[in-house]
């Protein structure tokens, strides 16, 4: 056992608590939903970058490469200024929704490089201009563009053309669980010898100005030049510094001067350190060396082509702290490779092993505390002005009950800083390879009576927890159980047990609520999808009615069979789950059954003509419309698939039973079940909404590089509405949908999303799932053309092989030497201080591959750690690629 799986082990047994602190601040709190109190909730016009350097937060703290202890009580993070910036480098800086050309978007570049589970090794990289950030160009021309102009970013303003730059790493190792070494090394990639303040800072969350809670903990200097911490709930820790300084203390306190032009309780603000060293204002640092915010003021000069190195340490107390400080950290830094070598093992190349040790750091690092108490956001504090009367008709107000204190992974922590269901299911697979319980710890989470709805709904996102995310929780509960089964010897089967049983209330939920016309055809809205449709399908529709959707309903039957699985699971230790799977199967057939029906109308999900599943607006009149979009929507039904052992059913004869009974009792219900009684080789059923011939259609479709299948995956819109848009003609409004394989054209859902073209790794990711579960039924005779046209047949099997190639291409350099996802910039494909540095783009171009969206997305895109680990039956023959 390596020494992270020993610490991995004793945290689970709660022998110790390495997780205690680790990278849990947010790469931006400013204009989040927790943090507005507007009346007409607006969280970016609220409490915008500008004003985050002078205002408090409320609810969590922002920083770079920051740290805290699990209830972010105490927080460090590492500050710069260059002596040209207009502000201190204290926080990453980006476009608020409404500035960007496509919506909100950090503007910096900055990679995770390294982490463990348990945090006791972390490396991040920070690229700091040595010229004035361009804050205001970075403004002004992504306002200029329009949505078919690709973004503005920030090395497209030419900053680091000339290497006039700084590498920031910033590393942390844990010589124990509450012992911390920090180190921060900075190089001068330019020619010049060039000035940089770097700005350790430590700061306690501000807990103490809202009225519940009048406890204010204190920083204050030591005899010796170090940070002394006293906090009741922490006790006494120093933070040493390798050089003495000077020490710059403030408050964390908000200047209500500045912001809003009346007199606060301090003048020692929150942006104090920034007055102080920008504007020159002595008065707004703390003479008498105290407060609740401070920095040590490593002012330098790195000299040209050269480096520096600041040490520091955050203990209970050390007499030397720097004696065994390089032995520790290369202790670490040497578990650490042992750890990802143990998992590498099969591994074949070096760049996937690289690709896909940062896709576990980005994720690990992706972590954060998230606060946010709904009846207290909604009531106001006591000592705060009392929120407007809008707020109690406004966002969540139905969510009353929930009260989040925990760390939870983030699909990205500038982006998106706040947790969302589909996107974490996701996140816990590959978590899984890594750190199995924080993956169960993570599902079990949003099942908690203070997360769950009291009706059963599962909260999709803070912006609205109302909206219905897809059904994965069971799924991902399912996949996390047996991935922790195959490395551990043995499932978790309380874990299970505990996620299945408020599984129950979440699927009696969809039924209750999603399910229009009682006939198991489902209506969940945008379900995550965003711009993928004619119309906002989360929205009352311009026509009235409302769209029976080939995906929810296809989501609901993947969540039947999912639900079945784990109730036989169940039953090998307790037979009373056996009706549970019963239920779940019948529940599965009626959907088969109610699609196939409709399938046999003219306004069916299923069409016969083109052979594809499409949406069906239902109308006011009970007039029907098939919207003939080829999209993803139409491939969701290839994940409602399941292959039961027959040794499962013998060892569940009730279930065995009541399904014989019932499949002869509604022979129109089994002859759609995709040949259940014929078993194969291997003693299999196979349970799918797909019959054979059903199912090659579909993947013709999506194995044509003229519609689904581009270089790089499998595209969520088909490329052939390109040149064929489909046009829907409503009361004299034409609304288009048009392949658009980049950054969407329109401004649905802020027009930072597109569902209309691009490649989307989990959805990917569940394609060449379902491959693997058709292929361990059908085996290697069944065979189809991949790609379409090639004349070259290969297994199912093989097919997901081939999709997994093209995914692991986004990242991997090609025959020129570039990745893809790089696009067409030179310095990030040439350079070789940023080509081996990997970003997990929210989504990839459809046609060449560059990144698209979030630009740090280690969540779902960090899926590709998942696909580049060798599977045992995997086996991967040569085959044939552009």
């Amino acid at each position: 056992m390596t020494q992270e799986k020993l610490r991995l082990q004793q945290q689970k047994e709660g022998k110790s608590k390495w997780k205690k602190w680790g990278p849990y601040v947010s790469d931006r709190q400013w204009g989040t939903v927790r943090e507005d109190y507007s009346a007409n909730g607006q969280p970016w016009e609220y409490f915008t970058h500008d004003m985050a350097r002078s205002k408090a937060y409320r609810w969590g703290e922002d920083g770079i490469a920051g740290i805290s202890d699990e209830n972010q009580l105490l927080c460090f993070a590492v500050a710069f200024w260059n002596k040209k910036d207009p502000i201190v480098k204290e926080r990453f800086f980006g476009l608020a929704g409404n500035e960007g050309n496509h919506g909100e978007d950090v503007k910096e570049l900055y990679y995770y490089l390294d982490a463990t589970p348990t945090h006791s090794y972390m490396k991040m990289l920070y690229k700091y201009p040595q010229e004035a950030f361009p804050y205001a160009s970075l403004v002004e021309e992504n306002l200029k563009r329009d949505k078919f102009q690709p973004e503005f970013e920030l090395i497209d303003t030419g900053i680091y053309n000339e290497d006039k730059y700084f590498d920031v790493f910033v590393e942390y190792a844990k010589a124990t669980e509450e012992d911390i070494l920090i180190k921060i090394t900075v190089h001068n990639r330019g020619d010049e010898d060039a000035a940089l303040h770097v700005l350790p800072q430590l700061w306690f969350r501000n807990t103490w100005s809202w009225g519940n809670d009048d406890y204010k903990p204190q920083m204050k200097c030591s005899e010796e030049g170090d940070v002394l911490v006293n906090h009741e709930a922490l006790g006494h820790l120093t933070l040493h510094l390798d050089k003495k300084v000077s020490i710059l203390f403030c408050d964390n306190e908000t200047n209500f001067n500045a912001l809003y032009g009346t007199a606060g309780k301090t003048s020692f603000t929150k942006d104090g350190i920034n007055r102080f060293l920008v504007n020159g204002d002595e008065k707004a640092i703390n003479a008498d060396a105290h407060g609740t915010k401070v920095a040590a003021n490593y002012d330098l000069i790195v000299k040209g082509k050269d480096s520096l190195t600041i040490r520091l340490r955050l203990n209970a107390g050390n007499a030397e702290p720097f004696e065994d400080y390089e032995k520790v950290f290369q202790s670490r830094i040497d578990e650490t490779n042992e750890f990802y070598q143990t998992l590498q093992d099969k591994i074949q190349t070096d760049e996937e092993k690289m690709i896909q040790r940062q896709a576990f750091a980005g994720m690990i690092w992706s972590k954060q505390f998230y606060y946010y108490d709904i009846h207290q956001w909604l009531k106001g504090d006591p000592e705060q002005p009392a929120p407007p009367s809008s707020r109690k008709n406004g966002r969540n107000r139905e969510w009353l009950h929930m009260n989040n204190a925990d760390i939870i992974s983030m699909p990205d922590k500038w982006e998106y800083p706040w947790y969302a269901a589909w996107d974490l299911a996701f996140h816990c697979i590959p978590f899984a390879l890594i750190d199995p319980d924080f993956a169960k710890s993570q599902l079990l989470l949003l099942t908690k009576e203070w997360y769950m709805h009291p009706n059963g709904q599962l909260p999709a996102y803070e912006w609205s927890f109302s909206d219905a995310n897809p059904p994965v929780h069971a799924w991902a509960t399912w996949r996390v159980y047996k991935i922790d089964q195959k490395n551990n010897g043995e499932g978790d089967v309380p874990f299970l047990e505990s996620v299945y049983h408020k599984l129950l209330l979440n699927f009696t939920w969809w039924v209750n609520r999603k399910d229009a016309g009682g006939d198991n055809i489902f209506q969940g809205g945008f379900l995550g999808l965003d711009n993928i449709g004619v119309f906002d399908r989360s929205a009352p529709l311009p026509s009235g009615g409302h769209i029976e959707q080939a995906d929810a309903t296809s989501w609901m039957a993947m969540f039947s069979l999912n639900m079945m699985r784990i109730a036989l699971e169940l039953s090998r230790t307790n037979p009373v789950y056996q009706n549970m799977a019963t239920k779940f199967f019948e529940h599965f057939l009626y959907i088969a059954g109610a699609m196939s029906n409709m399938g046999n109308t003219a306004f069916g999900l299923w069409d016969d003509d083109d052979e594809f599943y499409y949406d069906v607006l239902k109308l006011e009149n009970d007039g029907s419309v098939k919207l003939k979009v080829r999209s993803m929507v139409g491939l969701i039904p290839l994940f409602a698939v399941e292959v039961l052992d027959q040794r499962l059913l013998d060892e569940a004869p009730e279930f065995a039973k009541r399904l014989r009974w019932f499949l002869q009792s509604r022979p129109d219900l089994a002859n759609l079940v995709s040949r259940w009684e014929d078993k194969n080789d291997g003693e299999q059923h196979l349970l799918s909404l797909l019959r054979g011939h059903r199912m090659k259609e579909i993947l013709e479709r999506m194995l044509d590089e003229n519609e689904f299948l581009s270089e790089f995956g499998i595209r969520s819109l088909s490329k052939a509405h390109e040149k064929d848009p489909y046009e829907f003609d409503l009361n004299g409004a034409k609304f288009v949908i048009d392949y658009s394989p980049g950054e969407s054209t329109i401004g649905m859902f802020g027009g930072n999303s597109n569902w209309r073209g691009p490649v989307w790794i989990p959805l990917n990711y569940l394609i060449i799932e379902s491959l693997q579960r058709f292929h361990s039924y059908y085996g290697d005779d069944f065979k189809i053309e991949c790609p379409k046209g090639s004349g070259q047949y290969i297994s199912l099997n093989e097919v997901a092989c081939y999709l997994t190639k093209r995914l692991s291409n986004l990242f991997l350099k090609d025959s020129s030497g570039r990745r893809p996802f790089n696009g067409n910039c030179e310095k990030l494909q040439n350079d070789p201080n940023f080509s081996n540095y990997i970003l997990f783009y929210e989504h990839f171009h459809g046609d060449d591959g560059r990144g698209v969206g979030a630009s740090h997305q280690t969540g779902w895109t960090g899926l590709i750690a998942k696909l580049l680990q060798p599977r045992n039956a995997f086996a991967a023959k040569p085959m044939k690629d552009k």
